[in-house]
């Protein structure tokens, strides 16, 4: 990476730099995202009805869960879940989640697995607080502790999905083997995960991303793909 041999200053310019250069590639990137986020809630929207009648059905509490976290250009936003938590649950416990997490409801527990409950996202992409690819958005309790060089992940959109996300699909079962899992994540797994991401500013491309959500859709249906 280019940011060991440059100042935080200097590899920060050359990010804008690099995003400038690749300001065709970004708009491409944001017609896909409107493109496939507006399909995909067409065709999703009697499913979507479905989820959410079982929700409110089994559990109190609302449908979605609107968590406050931090976009492009640092500019906060809420991201659209579906619950699979009890009501509160942030002032329960920690802001992550941590093996079998003891506030995760039933239907939760199969909507995690499957990853239905992230689909809502797609409410987010097509509003343009997020794109399909991209780092995964954090809480600012976490994006404070970036440093220099990690807050460049701010410059462009989070996503529903990225390469971090994959290679850490088993977080929580990890985290859950861990003495104090908050520290594991912020100084383990959070420090890897930007390191990552930083890496997917250098080669941001259309192309990759297609590969990365195939790749994504995969990994939720079972299929481990080792070149990624």
């Amino acid at each position: 990476m280019q940011s060991n041999n440059m100042s935080p200053e200097d590899f920060s310019r050359h990010i804008d730099e690099l995003l400038r250069e690749k300001s065709f590639t970004l708009i491409l990137k944001r017609f896909f995202d409107i493109l496939v986020s507006a399909l995909g809630l067409i065709i999703l929207a009697i499913p979507f009805v479905i989820i959410s009648i079982i929700i409110k059905l089994t559990s109190t509490g609302p449908i979605f869960y609107r968590q406050k976290r931090v976009g492009k250009d640092e500019i906060p936003f809420r991201i659209y879940k579906f619950r699979t938590m009890i009501q509160d649950a942030d002032k329960k416990g920690m802001l992550i989640t941590v093996g079998e997490d003891n506030r995760i409801t039933k239907i939760g527990k199969l909507l995690r697995k499957s990853k239905i409950d992230e689909l809502p996202q797609l409410i987010n992409v097509f509003l343009g607080n997020m794109s399909f690819v991209g780092p995964r958005p954090e809480v600012e309790k976490y994006t404070k502790l970036y440093d220099g060089y990690q807050k460049n992940v701010l410059k462009i959109r989070p996503g529903i999905t990225d390469l971090a996300s994959i290679k850490y699909k088993d977080e929580s079962s990890v985290l859950a083997k861990s003495k104090d899992p908050e520290y594991t994540y912020i100084h383990e797994i959070m420090q890897n995960k930007l390191q990552i991401n930083l890496e997917y500013l250098e080669r941001i491309s259309v192309l990759r991303d297609i590969k990365l959500i195939i790749i994504t859709i995969l990994e939720v249906i079972g299929i481990e793909i080792d070149d990624k």
